[in-house]
C-alpha cells in the first residue's frame, strides 16, 4: 500500500462551517490566505449548464458555506478568491461551474487527485479515500446526489458540504512534501494548471459525436450521419438550455443513423422519437440525414488509426507502461492511450505529451518514432 510510506496524520481540527448568505462579506479574511481548499455543489440535472449552488471555501481555520443562490453582490468575493491558490480534489468539474457561473478562473491550483497519483495512488482516486489513506477518516457521502438548490439548506447538507473541503489543506501539505522528496513537485503544479485552458468547458458542438455512445462503431454514410445528428442535438440543447438527453436520447439518433430515414414517415416508426420531437424538429432531423447523402461507403471518422498508427500506438503503450513502471506510478498518470492517440493519430502537436515533465520521459521518444 502507498500509504506505508507516509506517517499517518491527525484529521484536522477546525470547529464547524459558517454558511454565508453574503459572500462579499468575507472578502477581506479570504484575502489574507495563500491556499485556500475549494469545492463546489450544483445542480444540472435539468439543465444544459450547471447551477452553481454552494461554494465551500476552507482557509485552515475557518470552513465557509457561501451561498450565491440569493443574488448578494459577488465581485469582491470572486474578485479575492481568484488570487488564491485553489487547492481541490478532481478539480475540473468545480472548475467547469465556476468558469460558467462567474466567467473567470482562479489564477493557479492545486488538484490533490493529480498530487496523489503522480505519487503512485491509484488513479483517478476519490476524495474519500484519499483522505481515509491519509488520516484515517471517514467521509460521509450519504448526501452526493442532494437537491442543492433547495431553500433554506438542512444542516445535514451544510454539514456534508463542509466535510468536502475539510481536509484539502492539510491533505495538500503532506503531498507536496512527499513530491517535494521526489522531485516532482512541479509535475503536480503542471499537470494542475492544465486544468485552467477555457478550452476544456467551452462548448464545440462540431465535437458532439464523441459523446454519442455507440458512434464511433459506424461508418460511411452512417457515421457522417450520426455526426450530423450529434451537432444538431448538441446545438439545440445548448439554446434551450436543456440536457443532450432530453433534446433526444443516444440509441433513438442511433437508430436513426442506422436506418437513415429519407421521410416523416419513416422517421416517425423509430423508436424512441416521441411523436412530438418529430413534429417539432422532424425537418432538421431529416437534413442531418440528407447531408450525409455524398458520404462514401469507406467514410472513416477523423481519428480513425491507420495499421501502421495502430502498431505505434501499441508500441508506444508499452513504453509508457515501463516508463511508468520505473516511475513506481500508473501508467494512464504519465500517458494514456488518449494521449498518444491525440499525437499519434490527431497529429495534435499541442500536447502535453510534448511539453513539460513528460516530454523527456515519453515525448521525445514518441516524436521519434513518428
Amino acid at each position: 500500500m502507498i500509504t506505508s510510506r507516509f506517517e499517518m496524520a491527525s484529521p484536522p481540527s477546525i470547529p464547524g462551517y459558517e454558511l454565508v448568505e453574503h459572500p462579499d462579506s468575507i472578502a477581506a479574511d479570504l484575502g489574507r490566505h495563500e491556499f485556500v481548499g475549494i469545492d463546489t455543489e450544483f445542480m444540472r440535472e435539468k439543465t444544459f449548464f450547471a447551477e452553481l449552488c454552494l461554494v465551500q471555501v476552507a482557509t485552515g481555520g475557518r470552513i465557509y458555506c457561501v451561498d450565491p443562490l440569493p443574488g448578494n453582490p459577488m465581485d469582491a468575493f470572486w474578485d479575492t478568491l481568484m488570487r488564491d491558490t485553489w487547492v481541490l480534489h478532481s478539480g475540473r468539474q468545480d472548475i467547469e461551474v465556476v468558469y460558467q457561473a462567474a466567467q473567470r478562473m482562479p489564477e493557479r491550483i492545486f488538484d490533490t487527485q493529480v498530487a496523489a497519483g503522480l505519487l503512485g495512488f491509484a488513479p483517478q482516486m476519490g476524495y474519500a479515500t484519499l483522505v481515509n489513506e491519509l488520516f484515517d477518516a471517514s467521509i460521509d457521502k450519504t448526501h452526493t446526489r442532494a437537491n442543492w438548490s433547495r431553500r433554506p439548506l438542512p444542516d445535514e447538507y451544510l454539514h456534508y458540504a463542509a466535510e468536502d473541503v475539510e481536509y484539502l489543506l492539510p491533505a495538500r501539505e503532506i503531498l507536496a512534501e512527499q513530491l517535494h522528496k521526489k522531485g516532482r513537485l512541479a509535475w503536480a503544479e503542471e499537470d494542475s494548471a492544465f486544468l485552467l485552458d477555457p478550452a476544456l468547458y467551452d462548448v464545440d458542438p462540431k465535437l458532439a459525436v464523441s459523446r454519442l455512445k455507440g458512434a464511433r462503431n459506424m461508418r460511411g454514410r452512417r457515421r457522417a450521419a450520426a455526426a450530423n445528428l450529434a451537432i444538431w442535438r448538441e446545438e439545440e440543447a445548448l439554446r434551450v438550455n436543456r440536457p443532450r438527453q432530453w433534446i433526444a436520447k443516444d440509441t433513438a439518433l442511433l437508430e436513426v443513423a442506422k436506418t437513415l430515414p429519407e421521410n416523416t414517415a419513416a422517421l416517425g416508426k423509430i423508436d424512441g422519437l416521441p411523436a412530438g420531437l418529430v413534429r417539432r424538429s422532424g425537418k432538421k432531423i431529416l437534413d442531418a440525414v440528407a447531408r450525409a447523402g455524398k458520404a462514401s461507403a469507406d467514410y472513416r471518422p477523423p481519428g480513425a488509426p491507420n495499421e501502421a498508427q495502430k502498431t505505434l500506438l501499441k508500441q508506444m503503450q508499452q513504453y509508457v507502461a515501463a516508463c511508468a513502471d520505473d516511475l513506481g506510478i500508473a501508467a494512464e498518470t504519465l500517458a494514456s492511450k488518449r494521449d498518444l492517440s491525440a499525437v499519434i493519430i490527431g497529429g495534435d502537436r499541442d500536447s502535453r505529451l510534448l511539453t513539460g515533465w513528460r516530454k523527456q520521459l515519453v515525448g521525445d521518444q514518441l516524436l521519434k518514432s513518428l
